[in-house]
C-alpha cells in the first residue's frame, strides 16, 4: 500500500491493529494531503504482521508500543481504533504530546470521559475528529441541501434510522464490542452512534428534548447491549419532530435513513457504508400525492446519484489533514465543529443508556 510522494503531507501514526485500521490506513494513503508515517501495536510482531498484510511502504515506521508512536516527533496526527475503555487514557496522552486526533467511535464510555479528551485537545491546540465516515461523503452535503429547502421539503416531522448486522457466533462470543471491560456500550455505542448522529444531523444538531428507550433490549450474559430501540422528541415552537432508531447485532445488515417532511421525503439504504466507493444515491420526493381513487401516485421518488473521486474514509482523512495544515502552517485555531458534533452524539448515547438503566423511563435533555 504505497502512493506517490506528496508535498509536505500530514504524517499519521496508527495506534492499534484493529480491522478498521486497515481501512483507515488505506484512506491515509489515498488522501492527497496525508501519509502513513508509523504503525504501533502492543507487540512488534503484530505491527509487522499488519504492515505485511496491508503491503505498507518500507518507509512506514513499525513500533511495538503505543508510546513509541506518540513519542515520535515525526508524527503529526494519530488514529486511535482501540477499545472504547482505553480511549480516555490514550487520547488524552496523545493530545498532551501535541498529536492531532482521529478517534474511533464511540468516542468514550460517557460524556465525562469525552470531556476529558476534548479538554486535553483544546488546551494543547490539537484538532479532534471522530471516525464517522459518512459525514464526509458528498452525498451527505447534497441530502442536507435538499432537507434545508423548506419550500419543497417543508418541516421535518419524522426520522427513522437503523444500523444492524448479523455477525458470526465467534463475533458474539469473542469480539471486543461484546466485552464489558473493553466496549461496555455494545451495540449502543458501536451501531447507534450512526443512527443518533444521523438524527442530530437532520435536525442541524439541535439536541432532542426527550429521549426514551423502548423495552425491546437484548443483552448478552455479561450484560452488554446487543440490540435496542429508542425514540427522540424535539418539542419546538413550530411543532414536534420525532425520531426512532434501532441498532442490533441480531438482525440482517441495514443502514437505513428515512426523513419525512411536511412536503417531501428522503430515503437512503446505505448511509454508513455506500454500496459503491465512487458513487452513492438516495431517493427524494417532493409533492408526491395519491391519484384519483388512490389507484397510484402522481410521481415516483427521484433517485439522485452523487459521485466522488475519493472514498468517504479518504475524504475524512483529507478534511482532518486540511484542518491540521491550517494549524501548522497558518496558526489557525482547531475547529470546534467536529468536537461539538461528537459531544452532542455522546450526550444522546448517554441519555439512551440512562433511559435503559431506569427501566425505559423518559430522560430530558
Amino acid at each position: 500500500m504505497s502512493g506517490k510522494p506528496k508535498p509536505n503531507p500530514i504524517r499519521f501514526g496508527i495506534m492499534g491493529c484493529a480491522e478498521i485500521a486497515r481501512k483507515v490506513a488505506r484512506a491515509i494513503t489515498l488522501a492527497p494531503n496525508s501519509t502513513l508515517y508509523a504503525i504501533g501495536s502492543r507487540s512488534i510482531d503484530k505491527a509487522k504482521k499488519f504492515a505485511a498484510m496491508n503491503k505498507l511502504s518500507d518507509a512506514v515506521k513499525i513500533y511495538g508500543s503505543y508510546n513509541q508512536v506518540l513519542n515520535d516527533p515525526g508524527v503529526d496526527a494519530v488514529y486511535i481504533p482501540l477499545p472504547t475503555s482505553l480511549h480516555v487514557q490514550w487520547a488524552v496522552l496523545a493530545a498532551k504530546k501535541k498529536k492531532h486526533l482521529l478517534l474511533e467511535k464511540p468516542t468514550a464510555l460517557d460524556v465525562a470521559e469525552l470531556d476529558q479528551i476534548l479538554e486535553a485537545c483544546e488546551s494543547n491546540g490539537v484538532q479532534f475528529m471522530d471516525g464517522s465516515m459518512w459525514w464526509h461523503h458528498p452525498r451527505t452535503a447534497k441530502m442536507k441541501e435538499l432537507l434545508s429547502d423548506s419550500q419543497n421539503f417543508g418541516k421535518i416531522n419524522y426520522i427513522y434510522s437503523t444500523s444492524t448486522m448479523s455477525p458470526t457466533p465467534q463475533f458474539l462470543e469473542n469480539n471486543i464490542r461484546v466485552k464489558p471491560d473493553l466496549d461496555a456500550l455494545g451495540a449502543l455505542g458501536d451501531l447507534a452512534w450512526y443512527c443518533i448522529g444521523a438524527s442530530l444531523w437532520a435536525k442541524n444538531y439541535q439536541l432532542p428534548t426527550t429521549i426514551v428507550a423502548l423495552p425491546d433490549i437484548t443483552r448478552n450474559s455479561d450484560g452488554v447491549i446487543l440490540s435496542c430501540t429508542a425514540s427522540f422528541e424535539w418539542n419546538q415552537l413550530n411543532g414536534t419532530t420525532v425520531a426512532t432508531i434501532h441498532c442490533s447485532y441480531l438482525s440482517h445488515s441495514s443502514m437505513d435513513l428515512a426523513i419525512y417532511g411536511s412536503k417531501g421525503s428522503l430515503h437512503v439504504n446505505d448511509l454508513i457504508i455506500p454500496y459503491q466507493e465512487n458513487s452513492a444515491s438516495f431517493d427524494y420526493a417532493a409533492g408526491a400525492k395519491f391519484t384519483e381513487l388512490h389507484l397510484g401516485w402522481n410521481k415516483k421518488p427521484e433517485e439522485l446519484c452523487v459521485g466522488t473521486e475519493l472514498p468517504q474514509e479518504a475524504l475524512m482523512v483529507q478534511e482532518l489533514a486540511r484542518l491540521v495544515e491550517g494549524i501548522r502552517n497558518n496558526g489557525c485555531r482547531a475547529s470546534s465543529k467536529w468536537p461539538e458534533i461528537s459531544r452532542k452524539t455522546q450526550l444522546v448515547v448517554d441519555a439512551v443508556k440512562k433511559s435503559i438503566d431506569l427501566g425505559c423511563k423518559p430522560v430530558n435533555l
